[in-house]
């Protein structure tokens, strides 16, 4: 009876995370395995199975979001397809790496330490630029997909980029023209992130391609979700395939996620786009302190702190989550208060 009340606890402890993170997933374009291997990990399970189920939740997810991200329009199947090739490599020595760690004993410090200094260092970055709230980083608002971009709304840097005109160059969503080899480099870093941490690789991917490609936030959250159903469906079968995958942990984490993926994904369509970056870093920089609680508990040899790292994931989760679901029902009221005084 015992063991089927911690089952059962379980259980609806999965369900609820995976509709939580499914709401980030849709919304941000990760969010997935980023905040699911690090809670797996806390929880005990070994860094193979971690990452592995991880990548799994990550594949069954994205292929939920791609879905309504199709139907605002959001997706750049030619960018998202030449991003499928970098990050293919990119995974497989990723997976290589984490089976070589794992050998020395080393796989869960590195990948714990690793994830730390990302999600820190990338979510500084983003929550600073939209702070900020500068002309040239994006501006806000929200973005018709097939509308041609206004350079003037495009980070400095992707302009820096997009001045070097290395061919091939190729022509993506909004008119934008870039080299082929900077899409096949940011795809591989991040192939390369995906099969080391269990990530879908999205929280690099997302903000690489807006700040350094110039996408707008929208399509770059569709088209890298689009990327993600490719990379993780091949991240699972090879992590499978080395019994990676525990479908105890998947299934009832994407029985959550079914229905707040497509939640996030059709906020995506309403809610400012400064708040987009906004809630991404915060959430970044939540995942990255409670990672941080973690490794210096197994690092001090004090239990607590890895107990203060799962809550603190779980509490990332919440609050984000919520933020994104209140802001869209805010956003939906004020639009539909301000609608017939324009009719009129």
């Amino acid at each position: 009876m015992e063991l089927f009340g911690i089952g059962l606890t379980l259980l609806v402890l999965f369900v609820s995370f995976g509709f939580m993170v499914g709401v980030l997933f849709g919304f941000f374009g990760m969010g997935g395995s980023f905040l699911v291997t690090p809670a797996l990990l806390v929880m005990g399970y070994p860094a193979r199975v971690a990452v592995g189920s991880g990548m799994a939740f990550v594949f069954g997810t994205a292929v939920i979001a791609t879905m309504k991200h199709h139907d605002l329009g959001q997706v750049d199947y030619k960018l998202g397809g030449l991003m499928v090739v970098g990050t293919t490599v990119g995974i497989e020595v990723g997976r290589i790496s984490v089976f070589y760690l794992e050998d020395l004993g080393l796989a869960s410090g590195v990948i714990g330490v690793t994830y730390v200094f990302l999600l820190g260092a990338i979510g500084l970055f983003v929550t600073y630029n939209a702070l900020k709230g500068d002309d040239d980083d994006g501006g806000g608002g929200h973005h018709d997909a097939d509308a041609e971009i206004d350079p003037d709304e495009i980070p400095d840097i992707a302009r820096k980029i997009q001045s070097y005109h290395v061919p091939p160059m190729v022509e993506i969503k909004g008119g934008l023209t870039v080299s082929l080899w900077m899409i096949l480099g940011v795809a591989f870093v991040t192939g390369l992130l995906s099969g080391f941490l269990g990530v879908g690789g999205g929280f690099i991917r997302m903000p690489a391609m807006f700040y350094l490609i110039g996408v707008p936030v929208p399509v770059a959250v569709g088209t890298d979700l689009f990327e993600i159903v490719i990379s993780g469906g091949v991240g699972s079968y090879l992590y499978g395939m080395e019994g990676g995958v525990d479908l105890s942990i998947v299934a009832p984490l994407l029985a959550g996620s079914a229905l707040g993926a497509r939640i996030g994904s059709a906020a995506t369509s309403i809610v400012d786009e400064g708040d987009i970056k906004i809630y991404f870093g915060l959430m970044l920089l939540g995942g990255s302190v409670a990672v941080a609680f973690r490794q210096a508990g197994d690092y001090l040899g004090i239990d607590v702190l890895s107990t203060v790292s799962f809550a603190l994931i779980m509490l990332s989760a919440l609050l984000v989550s919520g933020a994104v679901i209140y802001s869209t029902i805010t956003t939906m009221r004020e639009e539909s208060a301000t609608s017939p005084a324009t009719a009129d």
